[in-house]
C-alpha cells in the first residue's frame, strides 16, 4: 500500500468512527515484530502506549542508505498510526525522510483535531525518532 492510497481512502471515510477502524485495519497490516526487538534500545520515549520501532540500514542497492523499519505497539491505534508512518518512511533514503512533513500528512488527514494530546505527543516522538535515525544514517554514510 502506499501512502496515496492511504490518502484516497481516508477521504473516502467522513466518518471518524469510520477512520478509527480503518487505522486500526492499517495496524493489522504490519509486519510481525520478533519479540527480541522489543527492546529498550527500540522503544520510542514519549508515547504513552508502548511504542517499539526497530531499524535496519540497508546499504546494498546505490551505495546510498535505505532505512527499513519494523514496528509495534500495544495499543490498536497507535499501530495503525505506525503503520501509515512506515508506509511513509520505510524503505526510503535520509533524504527522503528527512524532506517529508510526516506531521503535515497527519495534520491534513485531520488527526490534529482527533488524537488525544498524549497519542499526538507520542505521534511526535515517533516522527523524531525516525528523522534522528535518517540524520545519523547521513553522518555515517558521509
Amino acid at each position: 500500500m502506499t501512502i496515496d492510497e492511504i490518502r484516497d481512502n481516508f477521504a473516502l471515510l467522513d466518518d471518524w468512527d469510520d477512520r478509527y477502524r480503518y487505522v486500526i485495519e492499517l495496524g493489522r497490516t504490519l509486519a510481525p515484530m520478533p519479540e527480541s526487538e522489543h527492546s529498550a534500545a527500540n522503544k520510542v520515549q514519549g508515547c504513552a502506549s508502548q511504542v517499539w520501532l526497530s531499524k535496519q540500514i540497508d546499504r546494498s542497492g546505490s551505495g546510498e542508505p535505505v532505512l527499513k523499519y519494523l514496528g509495534d505497539s500495544d495499543a490498536h491505534i497507535v499501530r495503525g498510526l505506525i503503520a501509515i508512518l512506515l508506509t511513509l518512511h520505510s524503505g526510503r533514503t535520509p533524504q527522503q525522510i528527512l524532506a517529508t512533513d510526516a506531521i503535515a500528512l497527519f495534520d491534513e488527514f485531520g488527526f490534529r483535531e482527533h488524537l488525544t494530546p498524549q497519542r499526538s505527543n507520542g505521534l511526535r516522538s515517533m516522527v523524531e525518532r525516525i528523522r534522528c535515525d535518517a540524520r545519523e544514517a547521513l553522518a555515517t554514510a558521509s
